[in-house]
């Protein structure tokens, strides 16, 4: 409230047409769009493990890593045929937050610097959000590990 009392009339008026004109967010349905498009990218994920495991004869562990690379190269496909900027506007965080995502993120970089050449343009700035994503997985992944490590030398586990 005190926020309020600080302003002019102007800004409250203008604050209060604002508001008037916001659009709702339609927050139920878009969580259910991206439940859906997760949902489907997870399907199709897992129709390519089970493609590796009867076909290759990889295990189900040993199956996860190329169905990681295959999801990655497939959104990167998608994306370059713009297709997958489609399934974002529709998914949201459902084409997000799965792996493909970051396939996305890293082709769309490339893309659009495409212009500056390909060491300058396109390398300097493919791995740009790609870069934080690793450097934070792989600390993360540090951190997990020393913890469970110092539990199993404590005895637990």
């Amino acid at each position: 409230m005190g926020e309020n009392q600080n302003k002019s009339p102007q800004q409250k008026q203008y604050q209060q047409l604002q508001q008037k004109h916001e659009l709702k967010r339609p927050v139920l349905k878009n969580c259910i769009k991206a439940f859906i498009v997760g949902g489907l990218i997870c399907l199709v994920g897992q129709a390519v493990t089970y493609f590796y495991i009867y076909y290759f004869n990889f295990t189900e562990q040993t199956a996860g890593n190329p169905t990681v690379a295959t999801m990655i190269f497939i959104a990167m496909l998608l994306t370059g045929f713009g297709i997958y900027d489609h399934i974002g506007q529709f998914g949201g965080a459902g084409s997000a937050v799965p792996v493909t995502g970051f396939g996305n993120s890293v082709i769309s970089a490339a893309i659009e610097h495409r212009t500056e050449g390909f060491v300058l343009g396109v390398g300097g700035n493919m791995f740009k959000l790609a870069g934080t994503v690793i450097l934070f997985g792989v600390f993360s992944a540090f951190v997990v590990a020393l913890i469970r490590t110092l539990i199993t030398m404590m005895g637990g586990l």
